[in-house]
């Protein structure tokens, strides 16, 4: 009985919503300028239009509306986003341990963004919407070069996508390092090495907004997917046999994990194992049908980089830490248990 109720949708989904609520208000108010929740919960009443208890200060106002909710809340976006692609990539391809990066994505929102930063490329635009522009674009480009090399094999499958994945991700890696070799002067290698490692910190409500419209529009369109999921967990033939369309479907899924991680990526840079790791958390809890996985995976994946970013930005005040160097000091551990149990289990 206990465990039934531990793994109601509702149960764990209205704790993970609450817990993503707190967690968002506690992370806006750590820092160096240190803050309460109810500071921040002034300011947040004050600019929806109600009236707080007190009027916020403008110093508080500055701080948590114009620097830390849009950052805290593009985390939440991205960690929500990364774990949904996590979480199809590993359905569709039958693989624990697939990422939403499998397809190239990562080394082609790289190549994007160093073309901005350090080509000059959309210079004539304002970085801030230049760079997730390119970024996102690169992931575009990579997943059409992998879907293209993968229908050379004569049909898109997960095997072939995966593979030729696998190979366009060293293609644009490669020609991201020669562009970095070529261009990259001064201060620029810095700047490059914060976003090919993952950060937060020039993010904004322009982010929010780019986060935020791609998870709303792409993840009920990857929901309404869930039943074909399930029987993908039994094999392509079973899934033919229950009369699903799984080329079609292959095709599908892949293009919208394409589209919600290239949107991720170019708000945040390739912020690693967010979408490998919480997906495998999840279903320790849900079990594995993906009606449960995917929003308790959105609302885990959105309080882990919250809390894995304000580690980033605080530990080592005043420096930060490229989230991605967080995330991947938490995520390797995890990846070498599931590594271990995927050599003494299969994967259904």
């Amino acid at each position: 009985m206990e465990t039934r109720r531990l793994r109601s949708p509702a149960v764990v989904t209205t704790a993970l919503a609450a817990l993503l609520a707190v967690s968002v208000v506690v992370a806006v108010a750590i820092g160096v300028a240190g803050l309460t929740p109810g500071q921040v919960w002034e300011v947040i009443l004050a600019h929806a239009g109600l009236s707080p208890a007190a009027a916020p200060s403008d110093t508080n106002d500055a701080i948590v509306w114009g620097i830390r909710l849009p950052r805290v809340l593009t985390a939440a976006l991205v960690g929500a986003g990364l774990a949904v692609a996590g979480v199809v990539m590993q359905g569709v391809t039958r693989n624990p341990l697939a990422d939403p990066y499998l397809l190239g994505l990562s080394s082609g929102a790289s190549l994007g963004a160093v073309a901005v930063l350090l080509l000059g490329i959309g210079s004539a635009v304002a970085t801030t919407v230049a760079l997730p522009v390119a970024a996102f674009l690169g992931a575009l480009v990579a997943l059409v070069a992998a879907l293209g090399v993968a229908r050379l094999a004569g049909a898109i499958t997960p095997t072939t996508a995966v593979l030729a994945g696998l190979a366009m991700s060293q293609l644009f890696a490669a020609i991201t390092s020669l562009v970095i070799v070529v261009a990259a002067k001064g201060d620029s290698y810095r700047e490059v090495l914060n976003w090919l490692l993952g950060s937060l910190a020039g993010s904004s409500w322009t982010t929010v907004v780019v986060a935020l419209v791609a998870l709303v529009a792409i993840y009920p369109l990857l929901r309404l997917y869930a039943s074909r999921l399930d029987a993908f967990a039994l094999g392509e033939p079973a899934a033919q046999a229950l009369g699903i369309n799984t080329r079609r479907a292959y095709v599908v899924l892949f293009v919208l994990v394409a589209a919600l991680t290239g949107a991720m990526v170019s708000t945040s840079g390739a912020i690693g194992f967010v979408g490998l790791v919480l997906p495998h958390v999840v279903r320790a809890v849900t079990g594995g049908l993906h009606r449960r996985v995917l929003p308790a995976a959105a609302l885990g994946g959105a309080i882990f980089l919250v809390w894995a970013d304000t580690l980033a930005r605080t530990v080592l005040d005043p420096r930060e830490i490229p989230v991605g160097v967080v995330t991947a000091l938490i995520g390797v551990p995890v990846f070498v248990l599931v590594l271990w149990r995927s050599g003494r289990s299969s994967w259904t």
